[in-house]
């Protein structure tokens, strides 16, 4: 029978636009089947992981298809579900499927070549005249003749420079050594050693004896196998095998050692995984309010006729538990599961509640696990039906998990522009992207916020989505009163307390009298935001961005928040020389120190980027708030999401105006919803709460509509302005920026590109102008924006916009810059 010649057409992780041809050889035909990762050679040398997309029997017309180095998988890693999600992604938001490819796969997966090299075995070095090779040629030689092959890393080292490519490129010409590529395996399961008694101790007799010849000869080996018996009669669930960190407690692994050495205990190591979460709380028993019970009803009556619900629920009416009673139905029909939020902190609290209820059913998938830890995951969810993860927690990464039963997607706080991936591609909207990928499983997404988006409270006016209101607080007796503080007042009477005005400061010691928690929040972190000569104003700015260094009391540096550049704080003014150089602004790090002298029997704590970088950072600051050794939580816009804790009274909005005066045509809505989630925070069970929000615009209408609760003529106001200057949700827009270390190159090319999408858009685009920050890591930036009709076809759009980006590269080969598309900017 003769064998067919098989193509495969293959995602390479590389930001290509399209996916690349393979020949397979034919003894691997049988093992070939998309969603399998392959090693493919790309460029000359480089090795990747390669995920299978399709097959064909057409060699590729424009180049020669080349083999493939190898086969990873018995059984697929990626589903064909996946593969279309990932081509709606790649389409949708611009971008190329290799991107795509990055994003989704956990990098434990994604295997990569190491340069390597080795002496030429056909090179004769005894021959070579002494001068033949360079100080440098000559080291590297002689440890190559101590050892195999060294990696580019490893020459470096040996080197002591950081530059080895002209010493290699020198060594290659003379023919000295060869170079290959070492591909590693990035994922290793986590192995444990265990022990199990050999089978001819097993009966009394030989197990007594040898016992009592060890008690004579070898006294720690006896007490060490006394220890291993003690373990396997009361640990039922540990079978044969014992692991040996339970031995270790109380007997010495020498001890063991000789115990394996003498074939009186046998040893070996297993896979454990490095997924170990709480268990369930038997206990767990809720009831549901009336309101709850009507809400969850309504819910599922509308699944029927509609796809995605907006379930609009105040602060504190519980929300969680909606959620859980929707999870029950869905996992009673088989279904999977997945809860997103939008920040890591967020899945503390709903993992141990959901935990209290569904055990071990739950994972959590996020970017603060190791790349073994999500593999695993991985792993564990393509499993299906077999897998031991049927509710998945986690932030934007978890849609990309193998999924293949699923049947409910909830967005929790789904108005949150976290759900926006910024950089780098794809730039996409977790919340648009879950809505694409349940309609793929014929599955439903509820969308859960006290403070919707308005595409979200448009798309339900319009009948698209249904509707569920909540507006029943889940304890009566506890609620919030707002304040709005004159900012301006209490400074021209100079009656401030540090960055405190007088109704704050006293609302804040009457809490601590009573043993209450207070937060405050501050959406800035670091010590001040920037430093200032008090005699030439002169303010040191970062020298690859365009903003000034933020002050960082902890570290004691001067550090940009856009590329991490960093010096010491200066001493002199860099322009006039001056001493007199003052901390202007008000960041976390300064709240904090203010508040340790104000209440210096409070203990106090912060929760921003800089105090949650480790990966259990965020739990202990969160279980140490609920646990009551906390009583001032200063935070950034983290302490507004979602956070339950019984006991905060008091909440105060240090300066409402940054969030007010941002110019940016959102800029209301997301201040209405920080400040109205940031006073949810208070009063959430039987303790009144009270919120003060300091400001300089005391009148200022979204105040005013939050002080009275007016969410629905705030929304309506928004939306017809909205409507009136063509934004979304009347609109939909699409940014490009042109970034390039050349400040005139980028001028020239987006005049260029934008002369070109003039002739398909006209006055709906926008621009070029530079942005508010517009050099980042020395590149400079400058945007345009395209506003598209809802109902124009995005196959055309996307296609002559990529056109005329293809016809400015043509057209300016010296152009080494980009050209960056961002469809839905927030």
């Amino acid at each position: 029978m003769e064998r067919r010649t098989l193509f495969i057409h293959v995602i390479v992780p590389l930001a290509v636009p399209q996916k690349y041809t393979y020949r397979v050889p034919t003894e691997w035909n049988d093992n070939i089947c998309v969603g399998k990762r392959v090693l493919v050679q790309f460029g000359k040398t480089r090795i990747y992981t390669g995920i299978i997309h399709s097959l064909s029997e057409i060699p590729p017309k424009a180049y020669e298809a080349k083999y493939i180095e190898g086969i990873l998988d018995d059984k697929p890693v990626v589903t064909e579900q996946q593969l279309t999600f990932w081509e709606w992604l790649a389409f949708y938001y611009c971008a190329a499927i290799g991107d795509v490819m990055n994003a989704a796969l956990p990098s434990g997966l994604k295997l990569s070549s190491t340069s390597h090299i080795q002496l030429n075995s056909d090179f004769n070095f005894e021959e070579s005249a002494p001068d033949f090779f360079s100080e440098r040629e000559l080291l590297i030689i002689d440890t190559l003749h101590q050892q195999p092959n060294l990696s580019i890393e490893e020459v470096s080292h040996l080197l002591h420079i950081k530059t080895v490519q002209p010493v290699i490129h020198s060594l290659l010409q003379k023919q000295a050594i060869s170079i290959y590529e070492e591909v590693k395996e990035k994922f290793k399961p986590k192995l444990e050693v265990f022990y199990r008694l050999q089978e001819n101790y097993e009966n009394e007799a030989a197990l007594q004896e040898i016992l009592n010849t060890l008690e004579k000869k070898a006294f720690k080996q006896a007490e060490a196998l006394l220890f291993y018996l003690h373990l396997y009669k009361t640990d039922k669930q540990q079978l044969q095998w014992v692991k040996r960190g339970d031995l270790t407690a109380k007997v010495e692994v020498s001890a063991l050692n000789a115990l394996v050495k003498k074939n009186i205990l046998t040893e070996a190591r297993f896979d454990i995984g490095r997924l170990h979460f709480e268990k369930a709380d038997s206990n767990y028993n809720k009831s549901l309010t009336p309101a709850q019970l009507n809400c969850v009803d309504s819910i599922t009556s509308q699944f029927t006729s509609k796809q995605c619900v907006l379930l609009h629920g105040v602060t504190g009416s519980g929300k969680t538990e909606v959620y859980i009673q929707l999870i029950r139905h869905h996992l009673q029909q088989s279904k999977q599961v997945v809860l997103l939020v939008p920040e890591i902190a967020l899945t503390t609290q709903l993992i141990t509640r959901l935990r209290a209820v569904f055990g071990e059913l739950v994972g959590v998938y996020h970017s603060r696990f190791s790349e073994n830890e999500r593999v695993e995951i991985w792993n564990e969810v393509l499993k299906g039906q077999d897998s031991q993860y049927k509710i998945i927690i986690g932030a934007r990464s978890c849609l990309f998990l193998p999924y293949s039963d699923l049947g409910l997607i909830i967005i929790d706080e789904e108005h949150d522009f976290s759900f926006k991936q910024h950089d780098p591609a794809p730039r996409y909207h977790a919340r648009d992207a879950a809505i694409y990928l349940a309609s793929r499983y014929n599955a439903k997404v509820l969308l859960g916020s006290a403070t919707p988006s308005l595409e979200s409270f448009h798309n339900c006016r319009l009948d698209k989505y249904g509707y569920v209101k909540l507006d029943q607080t889940f304890t009566q007796s506890g609620g919030t009163e707002l304040e709005i503080v004159d900012l301006k007042h209490y400074e021209q009477t100079q009656d401030m307390k540090s960055s405190l005005t007088p109704p704050l400061f006293h609302a804040i010691e009457e809490a601590l009298k009573n043993k209450e928690q207070i937060i405050l929040f501050q959406n800035r972190r670091g010590f001040a935001p920037y430093t200032q000569c008090n005699k030439c104003a002169y303010v040191p700015h970062c020298i690859q961005c365009d903003v000034p260094l933020i002050y960082h009391k902890h570290t004691q540096k001067l550090t940009c928040h856009y590329c991490g550049y960093t010096i010491n704080p200066l001493k002199t003014c860099t322009a006039c020389g001056s001493t007199d150089l003052r901390f202007k602004g008000l960041g976390t790090e300064k709240i904090e120190e203010d508040m340790e002298v104000l209440f210096p029997t409070a203990r106090i704590a912060r929760m921003d980027l800089d105090s949650t970088r480790s990966k259990h950072a965020y739990k202990q600051l969160i279980d140490d708030f609920e646990n009551r050794n906390i009583d001032i939580l200063i935070g950034t816009q983290m302490v507004t999401k979602g956070l339950d804790f019984d006991h905060v009274t008091v909440v105060g909005i240090l300066n409402a105006d940054s969030l007010l005066n941002f110019p940016d045509f959102r800029s209301f809505e997301r201040a209405f919803q920080l400040i109205t989630q940031v006073r949810g925070r208070a009063g959430r069970k039987d303790k009144p709460g009270k919120v003060f929000v300091q400001t300089n615009q005391i009148n200022h209408e979204v105040l005013q509509r939050i002080r009275k609760n007016e969410w629905e003529p705030f929304y309506n106001d928004q939306l017809s302005e909205r409507e009136k200057f063509s934004y979304p949700p009347f609109s939909r827009l699409i940014e490009i920026n042109i970034a390039d270390k050349s400040v005139n190159d980028v001028n020239a090319m987006a005049h260029e590109l934008a002369l070109k999408l003039k002739t398909g858009f006209g006055n709906r685009l926008l621009g070029p102008e530079f942005p508010l920050v517009s050099k980042i890591r020395n590149l400079y930036y400058k945007r345009l924006i395209i506003k598209t009709e809802k109902n124009e076809s995005p196959q055309k759009l996307r296609q002559f916009i990529q056109e005329q980006i293809t016809d400015l590269y043509a057209e300016n080969k010296a152009f080494k810059g980009r050209v960056i598309i961002d469809v839905d900017p927030v």
